[in-house]
């Protein structure tokens, strides 16, 4: 392979992980590697400049942009720092500044922490943006939904610059992390890898609700502006504490590379025991003044650079493998280990995912393998020990062909990395599995009723599916284990009260593949009765805010089938409720059918979440983005002029806040 052909190759798969990573939140490869091909990247690229691309990886920051959010051009970039992973590299940065300073200097320490980054404009005391760093020229414009986050000033008190830019990370803590995780889980959705990534992609939802209930949090760690207090980085941040941002208490100024050691092997274990998630330590000439004169390469500040701890992992035995099966029929590996300790809990067991990593790994039982969790939280296993293998090994590991439960034949279908177990009528855990979302908390919320209490029915005979359920007296399971009469009286009470629960909640206890509780109350809401939608066709569908070709298709096929056709009649005819109220029903109208409408500004009269429900309530669709598609835009004040400008360009309407309630009928 010719040096050319290298430099194309290497450019190519760090474009394909800037995607995964910056637009798809899925990273294939660990932030060291991603930083060791990039390394080698660069490497070529100065001894070979005849070779100059300016599309090249190494000239830009990866971008997170999301075409939904309005795009803003930063006044001050946002560049990614360069990283190290060894205490050399740190001294050859030390000796780096201090050679070009030629002067006293002090590094300020800090705890980098492992979320999406931030910015935040402050006018007059008042948040007025805050807008990812994107490729670092521009980012998305997340107000809305950062204003959600309790941890970010809305108003600030004391004596604060009338202008001014705040810069930090935007987190989801371990707690808030292991619940969404744990809600995901029992829906069999996707679960997120670590907590930077749940947190990245909470920041972009288009609704701010869902922003709010996962409770994320944020640490700012750099001020800029034109009259900022001091000269001193780290004096800055402690004043901008008494305005209300949360700042770290962990920062420390160091003058000595030993001090810089001390602080990063301090926190190499401790950070364990943090409540959010930190990957490495940042460390900044403190300065601005010498910032200054330092300045900037291409694509990273000269006075400052991240130290990355290597990820925490360990060497255990692999015992057997065995296969779960969830309630959409989906098979999931297991990986059964000889007790290890990892980032202080004790793993057993570790996720293998599917057949694809099982066979890319090259897993024998018996195998000596790594083992790591991923964010610190998720244990997977990384790699094997070849070399540790022997004669006591044992036969190398194969997915399975046949559900380990009802013995049917898997199936793995189109653009699927799992197997399925397609026996969704006699295979014992989809049946209960389905039962048990149905009577969950944020679905059904029958009381007395758990998973316990759903096998307990099933093996009795008295429980096949949801509507079985409608059916139960007390009588029927009095006497049962552990259930007095008492209990049982309870239950049938419990479940005689779920048939007042709302439409949005029924359509989502059904457990149609893909639909959660957004998309289930957008089709409930939109649509307004259960028939609308089992009659709607796919187009019909897609035509609903956040309903794509996906969704609709797993819709249709939902109502496709006559079991499923046979289940909602019976809890139809239980008299569970499959439409709007009355009084719900009654806010609907068509004045806005056929209108894809953008919101843009900021409102005096409601929030941008109330006008898009207003929109949809009328029978318009919300759009992030302006198109040719566009109806009109609904504008508040201040509204973005890159959207301004693209309006007049395609010739879209604006409508303002009393002329847009004029059209629904709200003098």
């Amino acid at each position: 392979m010719t040096i050319k052909e290298q430099i194309e190759q290497l450019r190519a798969e760090l474009h394909r992980h800037n995607y995964n990573y910056y637009v798809l939140n899925a990273p294939e490869i660990s932030d060291k590697e991603f930083d060791d091909l990039m390394r080698e990247l660069q490497d070529l690229e100065e001894a070979h400049p005849e070779y100059q691309d300016e599309n090249s990886p190494t000239m830009r920051v990866g971008s997170d942009l999301n075409k939904d959010f309005a795009q803003v051009v930063h006044k001050y970039p946002m560049l990614s720092l360069g990283n190290t992973y060894s205490e050399s590299e740190v001294a050859d940065f030390y000796e780096r500044v201090r050679n070009t300073l030629n002067e006293d200097f002090e590094i300020c320490c800090e705890l980098k922490y492992d979320g999406t980054s931030i910015s935040l404009a402050y006018e007059d005391g008042k948040l007025v943006q805050a807008v990812t760093r994107g490729d670092g020229e521009k980012g998305d414009d997340v107000t809305d939904n950062v204003k959600t986050i309790r941890s970010i000033p809305l108003v600030l008190h004391g004596d604060y610059p009338p202008s001014f830019e705040i810069r930090g990370e935007i987190l989801m803590p371990w707690v808030s992390f292991e619940a969404l995780n744990r809600e995901r889980e029992s829906r069999e959705e996707p679960l997120f890898a670590n907590p930077r990534n749940a947190a990245s992609g909470t920041l972009k939802s288009q609704n701010s609700s869902v922003v709010a209930n996962r409770k994320l949090d944020a640490y700012l760690y750099y001020l800029l502006g034109e009259h900022l207090p001091t000269d001193g980085h780290y004096e800055n941040l402690q004043v901008a504490k008494t305005w209300g941002f949360k700042i770290s208490d962990h920062m420390k100024k160091a003058h000595s590379l030993q001090e810089i050691f001390d602080y990063i092997n301090y926190w190499d274990t401790e950070r364990k025991n943090l409540p959010v998630a930190t990957d490495g330590i940042v460390l900044k000439v403190n300065s601005l003044r010498q910032q200054r004169f330092l300045g900037y390469t291409a694509k990273s500040p000269r006075w400052a650079i991240a130290y990355k701890f290597q990820a925490e992992r360990a060497l255990t035995r692999l015992n057997a493998v065995t296969y779960q099966v969830g309630r959409t029929g989906a098979i999931t590996p297991v990986a059964n280990l000889d007790p290890v300790q990892l980032s202080g809990t004790i793993v057993k067991r570790a996720s293998l995912h599917n057949a694809d990593i099982i066979e890319s790994l090259g897993l024998h039982i018996g195998d000596m393998v790594y083992v790591e969790k991923g964010g610190e939280i998720i244990p997977k296993i990384t790699g094997v020990d070849k070399e540790a293998r022997g004669m006591l090994t044992g036969d190398k590991v194969r997915f399975i062909t046949h559900c380990p439960e009802c013995g049917s034949r898997l199936v793995r279908y189109e653009g699927e990395a799992a197997y399925y177990c397609p026996n969704d009528t006699a295979c014992p855990p989809q049946i209960k599995g389905k039962i048990e979302h149905f009577i969950s908390r944020r679905a059904m919320n029958i009381d007395g009723l758990g998973p316990e209490t759903v096998d307990l029915f099933y093996q009795e005979g008295l429980v096949k599916d949801a509507s079985d359920l409608y059916r139960l007296r007390a009588e029927d399971i009095e006497g049962l284990a552990r259930m007095g009469r008492k209990s049982a009286e309870n239950i049938v009470r419990g479940i005689e009260a779920s048939k007042s629960v709302p439409f949005e909640r029924v359509l989502f206890a059904l457990g149609i593949r893909f639909v959660g509780e957004t998309v289930a109350k957008k089709l409930a809401r939109t649509l307004g009765n259960i028939d609308a939608i089992r009659s709607g066709s796919i187009e019909a569908l897609k035509a609903i805010d956040e309903i794509g070709d996906k969704i609709a298709g797993s819709i249709v096929s939902y109502f496709a089938e006559p079991r499923n056709q046979a289940l909602v009649a019976r809890l139809e005819e239980a008299g569970l409720q499959f439409r709007l109220s009355d009084e719900e029903a009654g806010e609907r109208t068509d004045l806005l059918a056929g209108q894809t409408v953008v919101i843009s500004g900021v409102f005096a009269r409601h929030s941008r979440d109330e006008y898009k429900q207003l929109i949809e309530r009328n029978g318009g669709k919300n759009s992030g983005s302006i198109s040719s598609k566009t109806g009109f835009i609904l504008a508040g004040d201040n509204m973005g002029p890159a959207k301004l400008e693209k309006a007049r360009r395609l010739g879209i309407r604006i409508v303002g806040e009393e002329e847009f309630l004029q059209m629904i009928g709200q003098e």
